[in-house]
């Protein structure tokens, strides 16, 4: 029987210390995943302010084909404005080209823009102050605005877009 502890133990300890070196060599001990809610990746929200920028700029050169680019369309593209039913792809790229071909000047500010990121998926919110001139007058348009952008092969890319009427207090 002491024989078999004394072979058993030895053993033990080489698959014991096997595995550690396994472990080591993968580096798995080393991998610390992001705090996904405290960390808040600077690299990725200038990436995305810059999607941001170039969406509006986009709008002051009435390029509606720019402005198309920055959205990811597809089956799981969402957006919602002044409460009305939720439109997909085809609706949100009809009512962005309409838009542009409406206005003949954008200004706006993006007040308490806050971008959060979470990995591959980002969240834009802001205070919109659009001030569209439109057949000749300015329109004022408040609103409270979420965008959720998805870190694509292309870069970011708008898969959300939710605008609903704030009320100013």
């Amino acid at each position: 029987m002491r024989n078999i502890v004394a072979v058993l133990i030895p053993i033990a300890f080489l698959v014991a210390m096997a595995g550690c070196q396994q472990g080591s060599a993968s580096g798995e001990e080393n991998i610390q995943k992001p705090d996904l809610i405290n960390d808040t990746f600077p690299e990725a929200q200038a990436e995305i302010q810059e999607v941001i920028d170039e969406t509006f700029q986009s709008l002051i050169d009435r390029d509606a084909d720019k402005l198309i680019s920055f959205h990811a369309y597809g089956p799981k593209f969402t957006h919602f404005k002044d409460g009305l039913p939720r439109e997909g792809s085809e609706a949100n790229e009809k009512g962005e080209r309409d838009l542009v071909a409406a206005i003949s000047d954008w200004e706006y500010d993006t007040n308490d823009l806050k971008i959060n990121v979470f990995g591959e998926v980002a969240v834009v919110t802001y205070h919109a102050d659009f001030r569209p001139t439109i057949a000749g007058e300015i329109k004022q348009l408040h609103y409270q605005t979420t965008i959720v952008l998805v870190n694509t092969e292309q870069g970011w890319k708008i898969t959300h877009e939710h605008f609903s009427p704030l009320i100013e207090g």
